[in-house]
């Protein structure tokens, strides 16, 4: 670790935190900035090959983590699969359009769900496939 990572490392949001390893982490934190608001909390300088081992995001009120992959460590790049990003939004129409104007692809476009919720999913340009839920019941 840096001595700029250890002096003051910002504490992490939410009781389960997702760590995902893409191929360009700072360019993924600079996507998730535009897409979803998302704020550098912290990260680790890059190495000479342009890899960050290690990048701390907040995001609508919880801790996000990015890696590079570093196969000669055991951590190999493979395409995301069997999962996805849960977003709950209070507006999803304004979080869609920020996240596809970024540069977000739509895999199931947004609409009224038979359980009453507003929900659609779309995917980055990372592989990583984002839900975005808005409830309809009231608060």
């Amino acid at each position: 670790m840096s001595e700029a990572m250890t002096d003051a490392l910002p504490s992490t949001r939410g009781g389960v935190v997702a760590y995902l390893t893409v191929d360009g982490a700072m360019r993924a934190a600079e996507f998730y900035r535009q897409a979803f608001g998302a704020e550098i909390a912290a990260a680790m300088p890059v190495d000479e090959k342009g890899r960050t081992m290690h990048v701390h995001l907040t995001l609508n009120g919880s801790s996000l983590m990015l890696s590079d992959a570093f196969p000669e460590y055991g951590h190999p790049l493979q395409a995301p699969q069997a999962f996805n990003l849960m977003l709950p939004v209070d507006d999803i129409a304004a979080w869609w359009d920020r996240a596809v104007a970024a540069g977000a692809t739509v895999v199931t476009p947004y609409q009224e769900m038979f359980w009453g919720d507003v929900y659609g999913q779309l995917r980055d340009p990372f592989g990583v496939t984002w839900a975005m839920n808005q409830s309809k019941r009231p608060t």
